[in-house]
Parts: C-alpha cells; structure tokens; sequence
C-alpha cells in the first residue's frame, strides 16, 4: 500500500503525521506541491498510490491538484468538495443549512450599500469576514452604524473581488471562548476549550487552550457538521450562544492540532493517519486510470 502527503511546509503537524505512518509501518511519500507539474491526459505518474493525504498550506494547491487527482480516480483526505465546503464561509453555511446543522445568522451582499442594509438586517453587533481566509484575520466586529460605513467603505476600497463579497453574520455573546472538537470519520475524538479576554477566540490570536470533555450533545453536533460537509478528518468550531445553545460556527479542512495532544492526551496525530490507512486500504491497489 502506498500513500502520498501533499505539503507545502513540513511543520510540526506535518513531522508528527510522517512519525505516525512510520509508527504504523506504512509507507508514505511526502510531495511538495510545489513540484508538482500534472498532465491531464495522463495519471500514470500517480497510479502506484491507493490514496493521497492532502496537507498542504495552500488553497489554491489543495484545490487544484486535488480536482485533477480525482479526475483520474484517486481517492483524495479530504474530498477536495470537502476541502471547498470547509474552505468557504458561504459554502458552509450553505451546507449547515441544507443539513439543519444550527449556526449563526448570515447575510450576504455584493454592493457596498446592500451591505450595509445586511449588516442592518443582523443587528447591531455584528460580524462581518471574509468568506475565505483563517487564523481569525480581517474578522470585524461591527458596533454601530459609523464602524459599518467605515469598514463596508474600506472593504470596497480595496477592490478585490473577494472582498466584494460581504458575509455578515450574526454576533454570538460567547462566554469568553468556543469549543474546538477533532473528528475522524464523523467521530468526535476529542476536543478544547479556547479562552480568550478578545472577542475573537483563535490560538493564534492568543487564547488559551484546554482540555473539554465530550458530552452527548457536542459529540453529536460535531458529527452532523463533518457529514453535512463530506469530510474524512475536520476540526469543527462551536459557539456556546445563551439564546439558543451550541452552533457550528466554522470547520476546518486542514487542521492544526500541536498543541492539543497534550492537552487532551488523544493521540491526534495517530487517529488521523490511522483514517487515512483505512481508506488507502478500501481503495485497493493500482485503481487510477482505470487499472485494476
């Protein structure tokens, strides 16, 4: 059986999930995206692999290279629809939406004064984002009417048509942190408590992490999010809202999970790689291109 982990930087994950195969006593065969060159028309390059564990930093990368794998029949953690679902803030809500999953409130406007009416519409406060991005960056909060014509005019100013693209959701009145749960194959196997004094609360904007305790509820969530977006292994956001209870507020494709080993003494790295053996091992050999 032979695997492949696209990368664009070997970071800390990217070490642990290579010690873990080798733990295992399986082969893998770490690739930088960005030596990458595909042909189309041809799969033979990739026909001696049964999966391809996709980490790389890079959308873009994860997107592309993964459509044309798949075109070619092979399997590809995540699905690269996966990867679009989780990757887009709108495609997201989408996806929760058409499952029941609960999650906040959105608007979404394309011109600067239908973003405005949107941002009125949620309610003051409100949050407005980027539909692609992460680490919480270009994540505002939107106070009154003069913060909304302020940022809305500065978003537009920048003329990126990403940013023509106005997300408006609502503002959950969190206690002062949200909940990250790990899943593998709809399975919740752990998860952590993020605890900021900011508003926004992400590890890498300086909250504290700790170990939470899986209850029925949050096991159950967490569950519905990964299968309403398709995913093998996700990382799924909740927000502890006072009014109407726990909401899926993100998920992540690709995610980071160094500092949540010890923290919830799960062995991260050992369950994801352990998935992604399971499904090279359905696949079964030599399935590109049609071969058998």
């Amino acid at each position: 059986m032979r695997i492949a982990m696209l990368y664009t930087r070997l970071r800390v994950e990217e070490r642990l999930l290579l010690d873990a195969f080798d733990t295992a006593g399986f082969c893998v065969e770490p690739i930088d995206t960005r030596s990458i060159v595909l042909d189309p028309a041809n799969p033979d390059a990739w026909s001696a692999y049964d999966a391809v564990f996709d980490r790389s930093l890079s959308l873009t990368a994860s997107i592309n290279i993964g459509r044309v794998l798949e075109s070619f029949g092979l399997r590809v953690i995540n699905p690269t629809s996966a990867t679009e679902v989780c990757s887009d803030k709108l495609r997201t809500t989408l996806a929760l939406e058409r499952a029941g999953v609960p999650t906040p409130a959105v608007r979404v406007a394309l011109d600067p004064e239908s973003a405005l009416g949107a941002v009125g519409e949620i309610g003051y406060p409100a949050v407005v984002k980027p539909t692609v991005g992460s680490w919480g960056r270009l994540v505002a909060r939107i106070n009154d009417r003069d913060a909304a014509e302020a940022i809305i005019e500065h978003r537009a100013a920048l003329g990126s048509a990403q940013q023509g693209v106005y997300y408006v959701q609502e503002h959950i009145d969190k206690p002062g942190r949200d909940l990250r749960v790990f899943v593998v194959n709809h399975e919740p196997i752990a998860a952590i408590v993020r605890t900021s004094e900011h508003w926004v609360t992400n590890t890498a904007r300086g909250a504290a992490a700790a170990n939470f305790a899986l209850s029925d509820e949050v096991v159950a969530l967490a569950a519905s999010a990964s299968r309403a977006v398709g995913a093998d292994l996700v990382a799924v956001d909740l927000l502890e809202c006072p009014r109407r209870g726990l909401l899926v507020n993100e998920l992540n494709h690709s995610m980071e999970f160094r500092n949540s080993i010890e923290t919830t003494g799960v062995d991260i790295p050992g369950r994801l790689v352990g998935r992604v053996i399971e499904i090279a091992g359905s696949v079964g050999t030599a399935s590109v291109g049609g071969a058998s």
